[in-house]
Parts: C-alpha cells; sequence; structure tokens
C-alpha cells in the first residue's frame, strides 16, 4: 500500500517536470515565425491526450507515457523543422534519462512521438491516441483560427503561399481525407468535426463567389471601375495640377522680381545720362560702375524673357487626320483635353465620346494620353523656369565679382 501510494506523487511529479522544462524550452529556443506550432499548441495535444487517455481507461503507466511523448512531440521544432518528430525523439530519450526514468519506458514514448510524423503508420492504442491528440484541432471549435495560424506559418517557414480559394480547397480536402482512429477521439470530436467540414465547404463557395466577382470586375465596362484605378488617376491628375500651379507661381515671382530689378537698372542709366543729376554725377566719376550694372541688366533680362515663357500658357495640339479611323482608341488623340478635340468637328466629337463611354480601353488610352501631355507641358515648364533661376543666379555672382572687382580698381 506504501509503495502505491509514493508512486503516484513520483508519476505526478515527472509529468510537473516535463511541462515546467518544455515551457522553458519553448519560451528560450522556439522560433517566433512558429506560430501554430507552439506552446499553446502543445499544450492543447497535452490537455486532449489526457481526456482521451482517461476515456479509453488507459492504465496510469500508459497514461503517463501518452502526456510526456505530448509533452515532447514538438520540441524538436526548437532546432529543425521538418523531420521535427525524429529530434523530439532524441530530445526526450535525453531528458528522461537524465531524470532516471526506465529506459522500456522511454522507448515506448519515443514510438508514440514517432507515430506523429506524417510518413509513419500509428498501429498501438498509444500511437493512435496520440496522433488523434496531435490532430483534435480538426474537431474543436478553434478549427479555423488555427487553421490561419498554420498558413501564416507555412508562408513565412516553408515559403509556400496560398491564396484564399486555394487554402479554403486545401483545408477542405485535408478535413474530407482525415479521420480519427480511436473510438475515444470519434465520440469527442465527430459533432465538431461534421460541423468544421460543413462550414469549409461554405467558406470555400463564399470565396469563389469573391473571386469570381473580383474578376467581373477586373473584366467590366470602366462604368464600374476598381476603385484603386480611379483613385490612381484622381491622385496622378491632382498632383499634375498642383505642380502646374507652383511653377507658374514660381515663374510668375522671378517675373516680378527681375522688372524690379530692371526698372531700378534702368533709372539708374537714365541717370547716368543726365549730367546734372547725382546719379548722374557719380556715373560719371565712376564709369566702370557700369559693368555691374550691365551685367545685371541683361541677366535680368535673360531671366525675365525665361519666366515669361514659362508661364506662358502653351496648348499641346495634333495633326488630325481625316483618314484616322478611330477616334476615340487613336493614341495621338485625347479627346479630353480642348487642345484636341477642338480640332473636330462636333459629329466626330460626340461620336468619340459616344465610343469612351461605351469601352473602358477607350477611356483609359485618353486618361493617359491626357496624363502625358500634360506632364508634357510640366517638362517644358519645369525646364524653363531652371533655366530662369539659374540665369538669375549666375547674374547675381557676375554682377557682385564685377562690382568687387571695380571697387578694387578704383582703389
Amino acid at each position: 500500500m506504501e509503495t502505491i501510494e509514493t508512486m503516484k506523487p513520483a508519476k505526478a511529479e515527472i509529468l510537473k517536470k516535463a511541462k515546467s522544462y518544455v515551457t522553458a524550452l519553448f519560451e528560450e529556443k522556439l522560433p517566433r515565425q512558429l506560430v501554430y506550432h507552439s506552446l499553446k499548441h502543445t499544450a492543447a495535444v497535452v490537455k486532449e491526450a489526457k481526456a482521451l487517455g482517461e476515456a479509453s481507461q488507459l492504465g496510469d503507466a500508459d497514461l503517463e507515457a501518452l502526456v510526456l511523448a505530448a509533452w515532447f512531440h514538438d520540441t524538436g521544432y526548437t532546432e529543425v523543422y521538418d523531420g521535427h518528430e525524429y529530434r523530439s525523439m532524441e530530445m526526450a530519450q535525453q531528458w528522461l534519462t537524465e531524470q532516471g526514468y526506465p529506459a522500456d519506458r522511454i522507448a515506448v514514448i519515443k514510438d508514440v512521438i514517432r507515430a506523429t510524423h506524417r510518413d509513419e503508420a500509428a498501429e498501438t492504442e498509444l500511437q493512435e491516441l496520440m496522433v488523434d491528440a496531435d490532430m483534435s484541432s480538426m474537431g474543436r471549435e478553434d478549427f479555423f483560427s488555427n487553421a490561419e495560424l498554420l498558413r501564416a506559418e507555412w508562408e513565412t517557414m516553408l515559403g509556400k503561399c496560398y491564396s484564399n480559394t486555394e487554402w479554403a480547397e486545401t483545408q477542405l480536402n485535408f478535413l474530407l481525407a482525415a479521420k480519427f482512429h480511436t473510438d475515444a477521439a470519434k465520440d469527442r470530436y465527430k459533432d465538431q468535426f461534421k460541423d468544421n467540414i460543413k462550414q469549409q465547404r461554405k467558406l470555400l463557395k463564399k470565396t469563389e463567389k469573391k473571386v469570381k466577382k473580383k474578376e467581373e470586375e477586373s473584366t467590366g465596362t470602366f462604368a464600374e471601375p476598381k476603385r484603386g484605378i480611379e483613385t490612381m488617376f484622381r491622385t496622378m491628375y491632382s498632383n499634375h495640377m498642383k505642380l502646374s500651379d507652383m511653377a507658374d507661381k514660381k515663374a510668375n515671382m522671378m517675373i516680378s522680381l527681375n522688372a524690379v530689378l530692371m526698372s531700378v537698372i534702368i533709372t539708374y542709366a537714365g541717370a547716368k545720362m543726365g549730367k546734372t543729376a547725382a546719379l548722374g554725377s557719380l556715373f560719371a566719376k565712376n564709369p566702370i560702375l557700369g559693368v555691374p550694372m550691365g551685367i545685371l541688366l541683361v541677366t535680368a533680362l535673360g531671366s525675365v524673357v525665361t519666366a515669361i515663357l514659362c508661364a506662358q500658357p502653351d496648348v499641346t495640339s495634333f495633326k488630325w487626320l481625316k483618314r484616322s479611323p478611330q477616334i476615340a482608341t487613336n493614341r495621338r488623340v485625347n479627346l479630353l483635353f480642348f487642345g484636341n478635340f477642338s480640332k473636330l468637328s462636333l459629329d466626330d466629337f460626340q461620336h468619340g465620346m459616344t465610343e469612351i463611354m461605351r469601352e473602358k480601353d477607350a477611356l483609359y488610352t485618353n486618361m493617359v494620353t491626357d496624363i502625358y501631355y500634360l506632364g508634357d507641358v510640366l517638362t517644358r515648364k519645369y525646364r524653363l523656369l531652371r533655366i530662369s533661376y539659374t540665369i538669375f543666379m549666375v547674374g547675381l555672382i557676375l554682377t557682385a565679382l564685377s562690382f568687387g572687382i571695380a571697387m578694387l580698381y578704383k582703389a
């Protein structure tokens, strides 16, 4: 009687030690990418293995072996992914040997873990119970949430990428082909297992409908456009308008600034011609000052001319040929821009707009063409604006240098 009482606490102690060891091992070494084969999964398998073992009325020794195998069955994941079961067997043997566990029982536990490998057959009752506990998720309510975790894990660890439809088909095929080995598992999971299959079928149909709807939207007319395309065109048009407005403001600033400079310089030049004026007397005494003033006048003139060209309205146009057959789909014609359609007759314009409203490709072509010509105008504006700023900058530098040289010459 004393022997039996001392054995039970010993069994409980080895299970507690195994739990502590595996928990610490997973927290320290299990890769974070393993979102499905985590400590939570192992704890769930241990719980199900214990429940199935008790339902099967296993003896204490076999129940203990089953629970220990459940704790260690995924420990190999800390070192290797594919074939982790065999590494789990080695790790279980090493730890149990250190605990002084009987060698014959260690061999039983290793055989139970081996059965969880996809290529190994479950032959004994313990092996079947272990496999059922490991696959118990397909008969539980958390099947679908666990399936998404497994999908994320496979994408990260194995590089397997599935579309929603492919994944739904994979899961349904898995459920239809799967089965529980023991009567205890069949009784425990049968109702939820059937319900999961039913829900997976519904999910697959729902996913297929979504895919079909997306395909119809992508091949439909532009009267029902994809939101992403609308957003793209809206953003591009907005950016082009902002850039054009910015270029015009910068050009107007250069026109105003250089106009003021030219007015001042011309005033000085007039003063130079008027010998009786004070400024004229100054230029008469220091004629070399006319050099920096002349440089500033010339560069200001060049800068203001290029700025005016930049701000000058520019309308892109094309040479319309009567023999051109398709107006709306002609890549050279932009019916959305007045510079193009104003060269057409009213009948041709109406015909072209009707084609655009009827055909998606025609509208795409015209919108892309419109953006292209807007970009062409912007390219010219910013090129002239850059030239204007460059001339102005060079003029200021040369004026400052020539003025400094004049001062040195005077000295």
